[in-house]
């Protein structure tokens, strides 16, 4: 259950963090605690699973990615995590992971975000990871975002 501490702390962070050079500090005056002890409530939060991530969600479209395309890679279920590790690291892929096979219609098991400011530039990144892939990966495509979803976190009301 969540105390009333923990509960306002998810009320002050739901639409994000606030915009100040130090967040955890700002929440911690606006909740009459400290900054540590902000971070501590959310830290415990994550341990618990009651919210499972904090981090940023830019707009890549504001910031002039036009293009950003889905990476979708066939790659040996062995290798994958090696694989996913040396393309998430890479400046242009926001994120990377696994999913599932559903073989025969679908047999990308990596899934690696590209952004760039248009078509030809998605299309040169991913050479990029097809190039470090290597032999490594049978078959990949590019899926591109037609539209923005709205991303949201944890709600209360």
């Amino acid at each position: 259950m969540l105390d009333p501490i923990d509960r306002a702390l998810i009320h002050a962070t739901q639409a994000g963090l606030p915009l100040t050079v130090r967040p955890y500090h700002t929440l911690a005056v606006q909740l009459g605690i400290n900054a540590d002890e902000v971070i501590q409530r959310l830290q415990n939060m994550l341990d618990n699973g009651i919210i499972r991530r904090i981090g940023a969600i830019p707009n890549h479209y504001a910031l002039g990615y036009q293009a950003n395309g889905m990476t979708v890679w066939d790659v040996d279920d062995d290798l994958i995590d090696e694989l996913g590790l040396c393309c998430g690291v890479l400046d242009f892929v926001s994120h990377c992971y696994q999913r599932p096979r559903h073989c025969p219609e679908w047999p990308y098991n990596l899934f690696v975000m590209v952004h760039g400011k248009n078509r030809n530039e998605v299309e040169q990144k991913t050479a990029q990871i097809a190039a470090l892939l290597g032999v490594h990966c049978r078959q990949h495509q590019i899926l591109y975002s037609n539209r923005i979803l709205k991303k949201t976190g944890l709600r209360l009301t």
